[in-house]
């Protein structure tokens, strides 16, 4: 079928019919073919600093790109750095002439070129794709490198990973080709459900308006069909030039983004795109899918990015030279020492001594370089704390192959988001473990951790075991260590104010964090450490310390009994004990079973460390009189930064009752200023170490993480402050120096009057004997919410609602602030990991629904 090209109708959503604009080509024959493009150039105020080239998938079009038009119109509007926007409608596609004739990949290259041409576009150009659109522009970019300033992609693919499946999706698609694409709107319609959020009536009908009928849909069916699945398809050469081409744009700036949630362009092919441009920014939208641009703030992302071209962020400054400690020294020093270096309590009961350690250390880095493992290949470590954990964190760092730690503290849906983001080329795993990453599909070659047979290999399609690994590199030598600029893990946040963030640490950062822990705790050689949190058992080795790791599930720190703490001290004569604020909860929760010789062993304790969350002073009182000669501390930091400063009890008693909690003074070489909030709670203000100054909590020292890991759009804005890591925290500096943390900047009420951060508040409710925990959230608009607190009381209440009357008025009393709503809960929710902080976000929508008058259940 043949049809001329047409503008689209007025009155879509979103478009400026000023955009739309005819222009005609010639085709290869001769024959002058017409497109439908959108346009701003007619509409700018000022000279562009350049074109973005938007190219359409199937089967969308150019209305894909309306939110870069818009954001180009209002930065002109502002009087900004303006950007023409060109978004076309490919030939066949959208308002586009339909041809009748068949347009395999290489032709749509040459089909853009065209275009191009007579829109007389002399650059600089960025290139713009998604979709089967993102191959087109990839092929138009290498054509024309003379015009081209940058690239970005979005959700598209350049190649079929080997011996990836085909997506289910389109396997359907090519099953059924004519009926799902061309004689109904199948295709059409499935590929807008994938939109999350669903797309609004208005817009999905704007999408199907040029698709109306069988013959205007021939190209979606074409566009299917020419999709290379095998070697002799006629575009598999096309694609292929595409393919290995991108590999020589690493002069060309790019940008990569993408929805995770996409059934068809799964992790494999953005990962295949990072192997290609492996200078491209990255920033994966955790909940967007396959229509990324409907789903996420392409837009925004896409300018911020371009600024950040024109006008890049200033570098740190260098750090001081030092001498250089590699993390291994430690049991490189006691590489011939026989007494203990790790103790494990529980099943296994295995003592590890530093000797065997070291040689095992050795073997592990020389049987994975063996079998395949090469510096820069990202291994998953999915193995609780112990000897076997130990081994292999170490025998990778000491290889050059980043660790991605992430917790099953995290839960099973976050576990497999963060493993699938982190792109391990390696698993290495319990059983239980490997199971869950064949079952999920997690990437990466399977090696089997803990006592496993021969036929629970095979069953789990795990290579080999670490004691294969061990036995295979016995003997062999030990490739040159990773120079300290190298990557050297990801580890990943708790998830508490969203999905878990993957950071990633250089080899000089996370000796860094070492030599701070070492400094700030006199943890040397003679410490004999209790590592009942995670962060700290791994560790304890490059500290030279004796680790003892108790009988408990570190990803449930509520499973840690006061019973097993003492026999972890006991086992060591520790002393030195780290625990979470909810393990320690239980301890004193379950005190009363303890014998007399592990309360005895318990009161050898010197040093107490518990970190993750606030730690209440009233529960480090209770936790101490267990352990009478210790001295608690409780260091404030993060996954992208620990420690940042510390506290002992008696200063945070000495420092009193304030608006949130005292976590001390900035450790040595630990540099604390804060970022003013704006009326609407921004964190805008330029940085400053000025007492009594409400803002975001902002950080600067050698151990702070490098980056967060694909995720552009975040690391700029938390790097936007050269050198500085801003924290996500609010709160103040006093006029001793000392940092009072209240809160998070995503969970500040916005009043009208003034943003109120949230601690202080609880504070004072938690004061009151009837009360177990609060939360204060925000119920309304930004800028006229209402401060409505939700209350743990005592005794618990059965149903979650409106708090008994006597209540409400002891919490008003006592809060400090004009309290909308009293709310009481039997249990407050908390982030999976530490079980200490309260998800105030979801405990905000609850209290939300509950004042609007719906029945709910717990939050």
């Amino acid at each position: 079928m043949r049809a001329a090209a047409q503008l689209p109708p007025p009155g879509l959503p979103g478009l400026d019919a000023r955009w739309s604009r005819l222009v005609e080509t010639p085709d290869e024959d001769g024959t002058p073919r017409t497109w439908h493009v959108l346009d701003n150039g007619g509409t700018l105020t000022s000279e562009p600093v350049g074109t973005l080239l938007c190219v359409h998938g199937n089967p969308t079009w150019s209305y894909l790109w309306r939110s870069l038009l818009a954001a180009a119109a209002e930065r002109d509007a502002r009087g900004e750095p303006s950007w023409r926007v060109v978004a076309v409608d490919q030939l066949d596609m959208g308002w586009s002439e339909r041809t009748g004739t068949v347009r395999r990949l290489q032709r749509r290259i040459d089909d853009l070129g065209a275009l191009t041409d007579a829109l007389g576009l002399t650059g600089p150009v960025v290139s713009v794709g998604h979709d089967w659109g993102g191959v087109i522009s990839l092929g138009w970019a290498l054509a024309h490198r003379e015009q081209l300033c940058g690239v970005v992609l979005t959700n598209t693919a350049v190649a079929q990973p080997e011996g990836a499946p085909v997506p289910p999706a389109l396997a359907l698609a090519r099953s059924v080709l004519p009926l799902s694409t061309v004689h109904t709107p199948a295709f059409v319609a499935t590929t807008l459900a994938l939109a999350s959020p669903p797309l609004a009536a208005d817009v999905r009908r704007a999408y199907l308006e040029p698709y109306a009928s069988r013959g205007r849909r021939a190209a979606v069916g074409g566009f299917v069909d020419d999709i290379p699945l095998a070697p002799d398809h006629p575009s598999t050469p096309a694609l292929s030039a595409v393919a290995e081409g991108a590999r020589t744009l690493t002069d060309v700036p790019a940008l990569i983004l993408w929805g995770p949630r996409d059934p068809v362009f799964r992790e494999r092919y953005l990962h295949d795109l990072r192997d290609r441009l492996p200078h491209a920014d990255v920033h994966r939208f955790e909940g967007a899918g396959h229509l990324l641009a409907e789903d996420a703030d392409v837009a925004g992302t896409v300018f911020e990015w371009l600024d950040a071209l024109t006008d890049p962020a200033a570098p740190p400054p260098p750090a001081p030279a030092a001498a250089r400690v590699p993390l291994w020294s430690a049991l490189q020093e006691r590489a011939g020492d026989p007494s203990p270096a790790v103790v494990e309590l529980g099943a296994s009961g295995r003592t590890v001594s530093w000797s065997l350690l070291a040689r095992r250390i050795d073997e592990l880095a020389a049987g994975l370089a063996d079998l395949g493992v090469r510096r820069g290949d990202r291994v998953a470590l999915l193995v609780p704390p112990g000897a076997d954990l130990t081994a292999a964190l170490y025998a990778c760092l000491r290889l050059g192959a980043p660790v991605v730690v992430a917790d099953a503290g995290l839960g099973l849906r976050g576990l497999t988001r963060a493993v699938r983001g982190a792109a391990p080329a390696y698993v290495i795993g319990i059983p239980r473990a490997l199971a869950a990453a064949r079952a999920l599909g997690w990437p990466g070659t399977r090696i089997a951790a803990g006592p496993v047979d021969a036929a629970t290999v095979r069953l789990l399609g795990a290579r080999t075991t670490l004691a294969g690994l061990a036995r295979r590199g016995s003997g062999s030598a030990l490739p040159e260590p990773p120079p300290s600029e190298a990557d050297a893990a990801v580890l990943f946040t708790s998830g508490s104010t969203g999905p878990a963030k993957g950071a990633v640490y250089t080899v000089a950062q996370l000796e860094a964090v070492r030599d701070a822990l070492s400094s700030a705790y006199l943890v040397t050689g003679g410490t004999r450490l209790v590592a009942a949190f995670a962060p700290f058992a791994l560790f304890g080795p490059a500290l030279g310390a004796v680790s003892a790791v108790p009988d408990m599930d570190v990803t449930a720190p509520g499973t840690l009994t006061a019973a097993a703490l003492a026999d972890a001290v006991a086992a060591v004569d520790a002393t030195t004990v780290f625990a979470s604020p909810a393990a320690l909860v239980s301890v004193v929760a379950t005190a009363d079973r303890l014998t007399p010789a592990q309360v005895a062993a318990l009161g050898g304790v010197e040093t107490l460390l518990s970190a993750g969350a606030p730690v209440p002073a009233a529960l480090l009182r209770r936790v101490l009189a267990l352990m009478p000669r210790a001295q608690a501390h409780t260091p404030y930091g993060m996954t992208e930064a620990l420690p940042v400063t510390d506290v002992t009890l008696a200063e945070v008693e000495e420092a009193g009752p304030g608006a949130g909690v005292c976590v001390g003074r900035p450790l040595a070489q630990v540099e604390v200023a804060v970022s003013p909030l704006d009326p609407a709670g921004g964190a805008t203000g330029t940085l400053t170490a000025e007492p009594y100054v409400l803002g975001e909590i902002a950080v600067r020292g050698a151990h702070v993480k490098d980056r967060y890991d694909a995720l552009w759009r975040t690391e700029r804005a938390s790097r936007r402050d050269a050198g500085w890591h801003r924290t996500g925290d609010v709160g103040h500096l006093d006029g001793e120096g000392r940092l009072w943390v209240e809160g998070r900047l995503a969970h500040l009420v916005l009043t009208a009057d003034r943003p109120l951060p949230p601690v202080g508040v609880e504070q004072r409710v938690e004061s009151l004997p009837a009360v177990a925990r609060a939360a204060l959230v925000g119920v309304g608009p930004a800028g006229t919410q209402q401060p409505v607190v939700v209350v743990e009381p005592l005794p618990p209440v059965r149903r979650g609602g409106l708090a008994p009357l006597a209540l409400a008025d002891e919490v008003r009393a006592v809060a400090g602030v004009e309290v909308a709503a009293v709310l009481a809960v039997r249990e407050l929710p908390t982030d999976i990991r530490h079980n200490s902080k309260i998800d105030r976000s979801r405990v905000a929508a609850w209290a939300s629904r509950v004042l609007a008058g719906e029945r709910v259940g717990a939050p």
